[in-house]
């Protein structure tokens, strides 16, 4: 029987069940292809490595299977251990001085009748804009004796070059590149949180002869500690990830290894030593760890940031 002129036959539709995992296909496909299956490979790759086969001097390197051998190499290099030191004071001081100078500009910029508060919120949030090799790189011609503005003046006076990228002023050198990028994106979090707060809780507290001060310690803080966590967690993240400004800062001093920091060991391994194993498995120590801080960051929060029970 045909169709009369005019009318469709009626098309056909897929469940009602079925139609959130339609919607959810594209992306779990995506997830599948360039994360669990390189997670996979990666986990995979820290089981195995390279070994010679056969007697004499024509021995064949074959990939078999080794078991825990990489992790094993892994916990017991020093200049992998090494790097988790030299992270651990960098990140002791990026982390604070990025939290708390977001924190303030979030709370100044909050403050009832300030002025130019969209300009300033553009201005601080536009060194995150800027790629991080292209900040370590601007950073870095500032740091050098014979390319910084800050020398030239000091030799206007007669006093010596400032060097930055060795000794003790290595550490806040690097870390000041991620201090720089990070307190916009980190502020405007902040920011973000405290505009939700209802502000008739700011008016009863004024009434009440609340100044300023104890509106934003006693309040306003205490509101958007979930956002603090939230950017906490990011800058630890970050901090354990951190690569892309010692690496770019090593031509221009001898203090920074091709070791210094866990990533730059992995990245090392991988495409200098061509030992793929021994670098998958530094990855995954590297990404459990993560992982385990963030998890008992978290769990260190909960009750007092999200009100959860423990």
């Amino acid at each position: 029987m045909t169709a009369e002129p005019g009318i469709r036959p009626a098309a056909r539709r897929l469940p009602r069940w079925a139609a959130p995992y339609a919607f959810l296909m594209p992306a779990g496909v995506l997830f599948i292809a360039f994360l669990a299956i390189p997670i996979a490979y990666a986990i995979y790759l820290s089981f195995r490595g390279l070994r010679v086969t056969g007697s004499g001097p024509f021995g064949v390197r074959e990939e078999t299977w080794v078991g825990l051998d990489n992790y094993i190499r892994t916990f017991t290099d020093p200049e992998f251990l090494a790097g988790f030191g030299r992270l651990a004071i960098y990140g002791l001081i990026a982390i604070p001085l990025t939290l708390g100078l977001a924190l303030l500009f979030a709370l100044l910029l909050d403050l009832p009748g300030v002025r130019a508060a969209r300009f300033s919120r553009t201005t601080i949030f536009i060194p995150y804009a800027v790629p991080g090799v292209i900040a370590s790189l601007l950073w870095g011609f500032l740091y050098l004796p014979s390319t910084s503005p800050l020398n030239w003046i000091l030799n206007q006076f007669g006093l010596p070059d400032l060097v930055v990228l060795s000794g003790a002023s290595l550490y806040p050198s690097v870390a000041n590149i991620a201090i720089w990028g990070g307190i916009g994106f980190n502020m405007i979090i902040i920011y973000t949180s405290l505009r939700g707060i209802p502000s008739e809780i700011y008016e009863a507290a004024r009434i009440d002869g609340a100044s300023e001060w104890n509106i934003a310690w006693r309040i306003k803080i205490p509101l958007v500690a979930p956002a603090l966590v939230l950017t906490g967690l990011f800058a630890l993240i970050g901090t354990l990830q951190v690569y892309g400004e010692p690496q770019t800062l090593r031509p221009m001093t001898n203090e920074i290894s091709q070791t210094w920091v866990p990533l730059m060991k992995i990245y090392r391994d991988a495409f200098t030593r061509d030992d793929l194993s021994l670098a998958a498995a530094s990855s995954v120590v590297l990404a459990l760890g993560t992982l385990l801080l963030s998890v008992l960051l978290l769990r260190a929060t909960q009750k007092s940031a999200f009100g959860g029970n423990e």
